[in-house]
Parts: C-alpha cells; sequence; structure tokens
C-alpha cells in the first residue's frame, strides 16, 4: 500500500474531477425524481451501470456546469465541506435541501488501481438511492425552482470573492432563507467512506410545504 500526500499526483484534481461528475448527474437526477422541472425535458441515460435521467435542457444543463465548473477548484483544494441542492416553493422558502457533506484525507492510501472503480460502486449506490427517495420524502408544491449552494470552509469564503473561475458568474452569499429551514425532518440517505473521499448525504425536508 502506498500512502501519498494531498499534493502528490496532484490527486485532489483526480478527487475534483470523480466528484463533480457524480454531482453532475446527482443534480439532475434529483430535479427529475423530485419534479422540479416537467420529465419530458429529461432523457434516461446509463451511469456507474445504471439508468439515470439526464436533462435535454440547454440553458438548465448549462446552469448546472457553470455551478460545478466553479465548484471543482474548491474540491480539488478540499475547500468545499457541503454541496446543497435547494427545492424552493413559488415564495423561495427551502422545502427540501439535499446536502452532500464531502471530505478528504490529508493522507491518501491507495492500494491498488482497482481503488476507482470501488468509489465507482460507492457512487453507483448513491444514485440508486437518489432514485428512490420519492418513497421517503413528502410531495413538494407545484411551481418549484432551486439553486445550488457551496458551505466552504473559513480560509475559503475570505478568498472567494476575489477568484472569478467563469466570467458573469460570480460566487454570491446565500440568502438567509436559502440556508435555514424551520424544524426540518431530516434524513438520511447514504454515506460511503473510501481511501479517498468520504461523503454523506441527507435531505432536510421542511415539516409543512403547504
Amino acid at each position: 500500500m502506498t500512502t501519498l500526500t494531498r499534493q502528490d499526483l496532484n490527486f485532489g484534481q483526480v478527487v475534483a474531477d470523480i466528484l463533480c461528475e457524480f454531482l453532475e448527474v446527482a443534480i439532475h437526477l434529483i430535479l427529475y425524481v423530485r419534479e422540479v422541472y416537467p420529465s419530458g425535458i429529461f432523457q434516461k441515460r446509463k451511469k456507474y451501470s445504471v439508468p439515470v435521467q439526464m436533462s435535454c435542457h440547454p440553458e438548465l444543463n448549462q446552469y448546472i456546469q457553470d455551478t460545478l465548473h466553479c465548484v471543482k477548484p474548491l474540491i480539488e483544494k478540499n475547500d468545499a465541506e457541503k454541496v446543497v441542492v435547494v427545492i424552493m416553493d413559488k415564495e423561495h422558502h427551502p422545502v427540501e435541501r439535499f446536502v452532500f457533506e464531502i471530505s478528504q484525507p490529508t493522507l491518501l492510501s491507495i492500494s491498488s488501481d482497482t481503488l476507482l472503480s470501488h468509489v465507482e460502486q460507492l457512487l453507483r449506490a448513491f444514485i440508486l438511492k437518489i432514485s428512490v427517495c420519492d418513497a421517503v420524502l413528502n410531495s413538494n408544491p407545484p411551481g418549484c425552482s432551486f439553486t445550488v449552494l457551496v458551505h466552504t470552509r473559513d480560509a475559503a469564503t475570505r478568498n472567494m470573492e476575489k477568484v472569478q473561475v467563469i466570467k458573469d458568474f460570480p460566487w454570491i452569499v446565500a440568502d438567509e432563507q436559502e440556508v435555514h429551514m424551520q424544524e426540518p425532518r431530516l434524513i438520511p440517505l447514504k454515506t460511503m467512506t473510501s481511501d479517498i473521499v468520504k461523503m454523506q448525504l441527507y435531505v432536510e425536508e421542511r415539516a409543512h410545504k403547504t
């Protein structure tokens, strides 16, 4: 077994690539399963050897890609603590928050080339859990929208305003009403532990959605 620091082989970049690819699929699937957009704009694809639903709407896809392009450097530097998909009602109050908690070890223990395939199996389990999460969640009101929030470590927060990865796509501080929910119900969905990343997914659901 080989033990490396995060700087060796630019492993932070490898982790960021894996997670951003996964988060893109996960966000599309959440929007489909929770019916934020009509099912007609989604097409069935295959990822991690399981069927998933991906949007065909160019503007929506571009927003998700631009968001993750900005998230990627934060994951690469291990500065992102949480990536949160917030589903909001017509008044822009959160009804659900899908929270991806991410942590990476300082030392990376790499035992074999099967590591990435093992991580892919773990991510597949997340996708399968998201695809059936409507069984444990209440229906959302009509006319919902969504946004993506990133919770960063303190040092990263101070530097974010100076860094604009994509022109005209700046980071802004989230509104308090997007971040906090009154007495939410907490639904754990999935946890994974691997040699390169640990991740937990849970949903915060508003008690009364209507």
